[in-house]
């Protein structure tokens, strides 16, 4: 018998292609658990698609949905249709573009997926999964300003700047990162530039952000046995996009 793997994929930006490619390069099957980490939306052309192609995975599979910060300004366009310049600017316009043919019954659907995003999750393991990174020296249940969940970026640059050789056990060992085994997280990429990027370990912080909305392939990893899984380069599956570059 087939044993379950947690599957963490990461920041996807509407690259529907992508996301087909690498679930089939990782032959993910009903058996698995699957960890999103966010940013749906924003980047490439097929934002609607890839929402209505989340939607209905979820109907068949064990999927954990993260918050992402493009995620949330999406939401806020559809729910509040008001102009956001930056928004527009950081991808957003293709997200708008995608969403001009959609009917009301799919901007509805849409809208009740977005609200039930999940902020983090903490598994059995004491694995904890989330967008960007949190800042309470005691843990994520302590945060303050839930928006660091996705927005905060000092989580992985905190990770990097630490002597690799320190211990858990060190007295100077960052408190907030003692409290979970491990801590997978998107939102600020590895790389925008590079094509042949891959998830990326610091401390006990893996960053699964491989630049899918840039120059990079969208990355799917085993949290158990670390194997990784990529599609192409997502720019060269939407070959007259600019993306986000």
């Amino acid at each position: 018998m087939k044993k379950s793997r947690t599957l963490v994929i990461g920041d996807i930006h509407s690259g529907l292609s992508a996301l087909e490619q690498v679930l089939e390069k990782a032959k993910v099957t009903s058996d698995d658990k699957i960890v999103f980490l966010g940013d749906y939306v924003d980047g490439w052309s097929t934002a609607v698609e890839t929402v209505n192609f989340l939607i209905a995975l979820k109907e068949t599979h064990n999927c954990v949905f993260i918050q992402g910060n493009h995620d949330e300004l999406c939401y806020d366009w559809l729910k509040e249709k008001k102009d956001n310049p930056i928004w527009l600017q950081h991808g957003g316009q293709a997200t708008l573009e995608s969403y001009e043919e959609a009917d009301d019954k799919t901007i509805e659907a849409h809208l009740q997926f977005y609200e039930g995003l999940e902020n983090y999750h903490l598994d059995s393991a004491n694995r904890l999964f989330l967008h960007a990174g949190f800042t309470n020296l005691k843990g994520v249940e302590h945060e303050y300003f839930t928006k660091t969940f996705y927005w905060d970026r000092t989580l992985w640059e905190l990770a990097q700047s630490l002597n690799p050789e320190m211990l858990k056990e060190d007295e100077y060992y960052p408190s907030r990162l003692k409290h979970y085994s491990e801590i997978y997280i998107g939102h600020t990429p590895i790389s925008k530039k590079l094509s042949d990027v891959v998830p990326t370990m610091s401390a006990n912080v893996w960053n699964i952000d491989t630049g899918a909305a840039f120059k990079g392939p969208l990355s799917v990893i085993d949290v158990d046995t670390k194997e990784i899984w990529q599609s192409d380069p997502v720019h060269t599956l939407y070959p007259t996009e600019k993306g986000r570059n």
